[in-house]
């Protein structure tokens, strides 16, 4: 058997999306700036830095001049300011424009931009400062010494289906680190182990999520315009369905459009794909299509808890940031400019650890209060319970906002609660009303030039998966997963699922059995997140698999 490599850093950032960049550049300025030479790894499990990276996005960018104050803005990638900016409710063939702004959604002054492209220029200027940055490590387990996070092991390569080693097994290598920073995104599955393990949302709501479906569309010039900004209400999605879509014009005649549903519905039959090709063909989506041709899709889930819904942030010799940390402001769906300021925080606060060489939480929790005075705290407290409001439908949520609005987001229970998603979905027998399946029924045939069955989508991620691999979506039980999961609730994980990784498949006795089709992942985690009874357990991959981002 091979030996396993060793290596050893001071400090590990686990993840390369914004908040894990933003930490390793501000810490290399600090360090520097102090005359203090350590040695800073980032592991990115996707193939390259940017390929797993997929958001709106509109981002407010003022951060960025704390984060770069010697960089010449205009060199920044960003794509266009935001020239026009409108909420429009539709319905089925017709729109209403809102007259005034939804609170907290006025975009101006902020940019379009790929989050993907931004991630690969702060990788850049992350090397330039001495960072090590290596993509194509998927990080699987989280290693203790004493009790206390010790370090972190990349999985092993070179086993088949089974986990049984093959000919070219490779151990996965053990990285021991001082301080690592747990910068994963929505859902990380180690940070998952971490805030399990210490109880580190002991007395917190529980998180909560939406799934976003994007699609970037080349369209002829005319269509929409660079900076032009549109969110919609209203249609597809009926009053007990929270979210929303987005138009984004981007430079070069690119527009960015998409769908985002929070899965606290209770229809088990619902699909945010199907609903996004849907939402596609109301006119007033659609004429910003016409005549275009589909370039990129993608699919995401969001963090959206909010306040209540962070956990504890640190604990000895661990730190998490950005979308692990649950930091997305809502209403505004925003959350880039607060993953950078998280990384920041997090970086003062490794910087002050390693001069002390103290990593305890006594030194940590430093960075607990630099989040309650940043604007993390400024803008995630007003609208603590604004997600919450909503579990019930959107005119119970609505009166619920309005009373927040005029109490400064107390409203006039006080905190609310959460309950997980997996709960908040229906038995087939115990759901009333039509289901998404039978209110759509007609409008389920793709006609693959607006419209895209998930097979098509999938085609526009450039996914891979290694064939030969444990399978890294798994039934936790088969048994109860058939009789409760299947029978019951009419296999839920076939339609919330954006890219069709599980199929029902019926035989011809009737019998009823789910299909993975793991090649397929886009790494969304929803099964992880929505599958009745956490029925399903999602686990990063081989190094380097998974979708090929290149401009989301």
């Amino acid at each position: 058997m091979n030996p396993i490599d060793i290596v050893n850093t001071d400090v590990l950032i686990i993840g390369g999306g914004p908040s894990g960049l933003a930490t390793s550049i501000h810490l290399a300025d600090l360090l520097q700036q102090k005359g203090i030479k350590k040695r800073i790894l980032l592991i990115e499990k996707g193939n390259s830095i940017g390929s797993h990276i997929l958001s709106g996005a509109v981002i407010k960018t003022d951060v960025f001049r704390d984060l770069l104050p010697s960089v010449d803005f205009e060199e920044i990638p960003f794509n266009a300011k935001v020239t026009h900016d409108a909420t429009v409710w539709l319905n089925k063939n017709s729109t209403i424009k809102m007259p005034v702004h939804v609170p907290f959604m006025n975009n101006k002054g902020n940019y379009t931009v790929s989050l993907g492209q931004l991630c690969r220029y702060l990788a850049k200027k992350a090397e330039e400062k001495g960072v090590e940055i290596y993509p194509g490590f998927s990080v699987s387990e989280i290693l203790y010494q004493n009790g206390q996070v010790a370090g972190a092991k990349t999985i092993d390569t070179g086993v088949d289906h089974h986990g049984t080693p093959m000919e070219n097994f490779q151990p996965g290598t053990q990285i021991e680190a001082k301080l690592i920073i747990f910068a994963e995104g929505t859902r990380g599955s180690l940070a998952k182990q971490l805030i399990q393990k210490f109880d580190l949302d002991k007395g917190k709501n529980g998180q909560i999520y939406s799934l976003g479906c994007k699609e970037l569309w080349s369209v002829p010039e005319g269509n929409i315009k660079p900076g032009e900004v549109y969110h919609t209400m209203g249609y597809p999605l009926n009053m007990h369905e929270f979210g929303g879509g987005f138009i984004y014009g981007l430079k070069d005649n690119k527009v960015a459009v998409g769908l985002v549903v929070g899965l606290d519905y209770q229809d088990p039959t619902f699909d945010v794909h199907h609903a996004f090709q849907i939402w596609k063909t109301n006119p007033f989506v659609a004429k910003f299509l016409k005549g275009g041709k589909l370039v990129e899709y993608g699919a995401k889930t969001l963090p959206e808890g909010g306040y209540y819904s962070i956990p504890k942030l640190y604990t000895d010799h661990a730190l998490i940031v950005g979308d692990s940390a649950g930091f997305l402001a809502m209403p505004a769906l925003k959350g880039v400019h607060l993953a950078i300021t998280s990384g920041m925080m997090a970086a003062k606060t490794a910087t002050e650890a390693l001069i002390k060489n103290d990593f305890s939480e006594v030194t940590l929790f430093q960075y607990e209060s630099l989040i309650q005075n940043s604007l993390i705290y400024k803008e995630l407290y007003p609208v603590r319970n604004f997600r919450q409001g909503f579990s019930k439908g959107l005119i119970c949520g609505g009166f619920h906002f309005a009373t927040q609005l005029i109490t400064g987001g107390s409203g006039f229970v006080g905190k609310l609660k959460t309950h997980p998603d997996s709960t908040m979905t229906k038995k087939l027998n115990e759901f009333s009303g039509k289901t998404f399946q039978e209110r759509f029924k007609k409008q389920f045939d793709f006609d693959k030039i607006l419209t895209f069955d998930k097979v098509t989508d999938v085609y526009y991620t450039g996914v891979f998966h290694d064939e030969l691999q444990v399978p890294h979506v798994k039934i936790n039980n088969p048994e109860s997963f058939q009789e409760i999961n299947i029978k019951q609730y009419g296999a839920p994980c076939q339609h919330f699922c954006s890219a069709e990784v599980y199929e029902l498949h019926t035989d011809k006795a009737g019998h009823q059995e789910i299909r993975i089709h793991a090649e397929n992942c886009l790494h969304c985690k929803t099964c992880d997140i929505k599958t009745p009874g956490d029925g399903i357990t999602w686990s990063v991959p081989n190094g380097g698999n998974g979708p090929d981002f290149q401009n989301m």
